[in-house]
């Protein structure tokens, strides 16, 4: 059974009643290519609130025609989904055929029993979205669908499982796992036949073996096939291997799948920590949302894959999948570049977060969505955690550790290979105690306090014996204790609970150097996973940095028009901001110090930042309009210490490194030149970077991720668009409204850029640069060369020549 791409020749619009269509009220359809975002062509407004985005939420209906052969009378016939958001109900020819409650769950749908042979047959897709997410979740099937046809004898979909039981420098023994089904009259005796290849295509184990199937009972073959002088799949060297297994009645060949996987080992404990392939590992991590930023929610392959690159690219090997099961394409992604992965189930049980969530349907639906995780997940190396929830409420008490211990045993049942964790926020999952735990409020402490408070009151809580007491039953059921915010409870916990392992499942952005501290003195704590990693739609404004007489300031949600939560490390556009840059150098990846100069209209200020705040700074040093203005210069380093020089004149020296938190602060006055700094350990440079301000003529410049893409509607051609000088240095304070067509077989899927706040929207050719830069996201149609023309006021047009192959 094998999955093939069924994502062209859909319509949809917002849904219809019946009477809408007897009277001619209903809206018309629009033709669209899946996976697709319904909700990015809706219009924002205040009304619609922060933590979406101020998007609406809406019902919405999808239609496609099957062509379905004669010969599919003797076939077996599935629609594969990876997602539908939300509450889907799948119609074939007008009749139900499947419903699914969960939004970023994989389902399939058997569409034999109300399928027309000879005929064309029509498929709707129902979904609906509203007040159910804490962000910005879009709507519609926002995730790749797939047709898989096979013979009535075939083998499962996902029914290819392979497992590395024991893996040893010389020898490694892989078991496949191979469910066979039959959908026919009768008994049926094949043989299966299974190949091991590895990275060269080179065979390196075989093995066959004879199966009878009677209908409607599957049956499970287990091939352990021993390969020698095994490459190891590790984060440095992501080795992979492929298992072709092969139905084969007599001379016939029946039915075939294929899946790739990797030959590793994980383990973990209080003393030696993780360990993969027996090599200690530390998780240098990052929480992502699903959202593609000006793609919205859809979640096209290539986006997902480019993510994963530039997020290895910025220092991170470890993602958690924030709050749902990752894509297919992003664990494909991960497998190959060596990214470790926390993947998760839920973000509510039983107690729901906002109005209509998926605590309505979690406990008649939490098997079957915890069943679609593993099946999904099994065979990619790079998953080495599940997470069975986020913050859950309830797991504090008794009710909510029954939960704990009943999703915990199931994932080992279904998967016993990986770790089991759960992100457990200790002040969510305590009751409430007013005094112990309410907020001051701004006007008894002032904004600035008050919002530190927040983060402070959280870690404080986390320590107490309180949460150690309702939380103990709970983190006693993991393998790894997830711990969200919590941190306080690091040191202690290595004398209460010896046998405890930690991993940082969610932690404030401006802590990482002393959080990274402890988790590289402490064994038993085993990575860290930011908030955020990327930046994302939705809870909009949560890590902006705003003045203190600005009304808003005190509240944690921007005001319209914000869109973006802005507490990534990389913005929505893939730019890393920075933080990202800051954390680097703490985790000793970058011995260059880096420069981030606070906006100039900061400066003198009473600014207020949240917990998940960074500085309100660019890497730059082109501020047009704000010459003679004083400015804050950020310089982070490594280093003993560092010197910044402005046109070659020595401003002065600072410490640095990691007793001054590995920042070094300095005032100046902004005038366009050359701005240095220079590390020093112990008297020797070592290392030095030098910011440029933009000179003559301004120039609109394109530059297109990769000249040949696929011609096929999983990838896409990313086209970063800046407003430069000559010589490519990005101009400030001069933002420009950009117009972009395409030309050639493509079509424009997204235009933005990183403004968090912006009344814009990511479907029109017009977009206003932000801090001097733009993103445009082409989508293939067919082969061929496609251009990419960019025009702005006052600059000379661009174009990007792509070839789509």
């Amino acid at each position: 059974m094998r999955r093939t791409p069924f994502t062209a020749g859909w319509q949809t619009r917002p849904k219809a009643n019946p009477f809408a269509e007897l009277t001619g009220g209903a809206p018309p359809w629009e033709t669209v290519t899946l996976p697709h975002d319904a909700t990015l062509g809706r219009q924002r407004g205040p009304e619609h609130g922060a933590a979406s985005g101020y998007t609406p939420g809406g019902t919405y209906e999808y239609r496609t025609t099957l062509a379905a052969p004669v010969q599919w009378r003797d076939r077996t016939v599935l629609l594969d989904f990876e997602g539908v958001y939300r509450s889907a109900s799948v119609y074939l020819n007008g009749a139900l055929v499947a419903q699914q409650a969960a939004g970023y769950t994989g389902f399939a749908v058997p569409l034999d029993g109300h399928l027309r042979p000879g005929q064309a047959n029509e498929i709707r897709v129902e979904c609906r979205a509203h007040a159910d997410s804490r962000w910005y979740a879009g709507a519609g099937v926002h995730r790749p669908v797939h047709l898989v046809v096979g013979p009535l004898l075939h083998i499962a979909l996902d029914g290819v499982r392979v497992t590395t039981p024991d893996v040893e420098g010389d020898l490694a023994l892989v078991e496949v796992a191979t469910t066979i089904e039959n959908d026919g009259r009768g008994l049926r005796t094949v043989t299966v036949g299974t190949q091991l290849r590895d990275a060269a295509g080179t065979v390196v184990g075989t093995d066959r073996v004879p199966v009878s199937v009677l209908p409607g009972e599957p049956a499970v073959v287990r091939q352990r096939i021993a390969v020698r002088e095994p490459a190891l799949w590790e984060p440095d060297s992501p080795a992979l291997y492929t298992a072709a297994v092969a139905l084969v009645d007599g001379d016939e060949r029946i039915d075939d799948d294929t899946v790739s996987f990797g030959i590793r080992s994980v383990s973990v404990d209080p003393h030696r920590g993780l360990r993969i392939n027996g090599e200690p590992v530390l998780l240098r991590g990052a929480c992502i949302h699903s959202d593609n930023g000006v793609l919205g929610a859809a979640a096209i392959d290539r986006a997902d894959e480019r993510r994963v690159e530039l997020l290895k690219h910025a220092g991170f090997n470890a993602l958690r999948s924030a709050h749902n099961p990752m894509s297919r394409a992003m664990l494909e992604a991960c497998d190959r570049l060596g990214v470790l992965v926390m993947d998760e189930l839920t973000d509510v049980w039983t107690q729901g977060k906002t109005d209509f969530d998926a605590a309505l349907t979690f406990s008649h639906e939490w098997e079957r969505d915890l069943a679609a995780l593993v099946r999904k997940d099994v065979n990619h190396p790079s998953v080495i955690m599940y997470s069975i929830g986020n913050e859950i409420p309830e797991v504090g008490r008794p009710a909510g550790a029954l939960w704990s211990r009943r999703l915990a045993e199931r994932v080992r049942e279904l998967d016993p290979t990986r770790l089991v964790t759960n992100g457990v926020n200790g002040t969510l999952s305590t009751p409430f105690d007013p005094e112990t735990m309410a907020l001051p409020s701004a006007d008894e402490v002032g904004i600035n306090t008050m919002m530190a408070t927040m983060g402070d009151l959280m870690t404080s809580i986390a320590a107490s014996e309180a949460v150690g007491n309702a939380t103990a039953e709970t983190f006693g059921v993991l393998d790894v204790a997830g711990m969200n915010y919590m941190d306080s409870r690091y040191e202690a916990d290595r004398e209460r609970y010896p046998n405890r392992v930690i991993v940082g499942s969610e932690t404030f952005p401006a802590q990482i150097d002393r959080l990274w501290r402890q988790v590289q003195d402490l064994s038993h704590v085993i990575g860290d996973f930011t908030w955020t990693g990327w930046d994302y739609l939705g809870e909009a404004g949560i890590g902006r940095v705003s003045d203190a007489e600005d009304p808003a300031a005190a509240q944690l949600a921007a005001p319209w028009p914000w869109l973006a939560a802005w507490c990534g490390d990389i913005d929505i556009t893939g730019q890393r901001r920075p933080a990202s840059y800051y954390r680097e150098i703490v985790f000793r990846l970058r011995r260059e110090p880096y420069l981030a100069v606070e906006r100039p209209e900061r400066h003198g200020r009473e600014q207020v930042l949240s917990p998940w705040s960074w500085t309100d700074t660019v890497g730059s040093w082109s501020w047009t309009g704000a010459e003679g203005r004083p400015v804050t210069v950020e310089v982070y380093s490594d280093a003993d210490e560092v010197e910044l020089l402005q046109d070659g004149r020595s401003l002065g020296t600072a410490p640095a490194g990691q007793e001054c938190r590995f920042r070094a602060t300095f005032q100046v006055t902004y005038t366009p030149g050359e701005l240095t700094a220079v590390a020093r350990t112990g008297g020797k440079e070592t290392g030095r970077t030098t910011l440029r301000s933009a000179t003559g003529p301004m120039h609109l410049t394109a530059t297109a991720d990769r000249d040949v893409i696929r011609a096929d509607d999983t990838d896409l051609a990313f086209v970063d668009l800046s407003i430069t000088d000559a010589a490519g240095t990005v101009v400030l304070g001069t933002d420009r409204e950009l117009t972009v067509a395409v030309a050639g077989p493509a079509v424009l899927q997204g235009l933005g850029s990183a403004a968090p706040g912006t009344e814009e929207s990511y479907l029109d050719d017009v977009h206003t640069t932000f801090d001097g830069r733009a993103l445009a996201v082409v989508r293939p149609t067919g082969s061929g060369e496609i251009t990419v023309t960019a025009t702005a006021p006052g600059c000379a047009p661009v174009t990007v020549r792509l070839e789509a192959r």
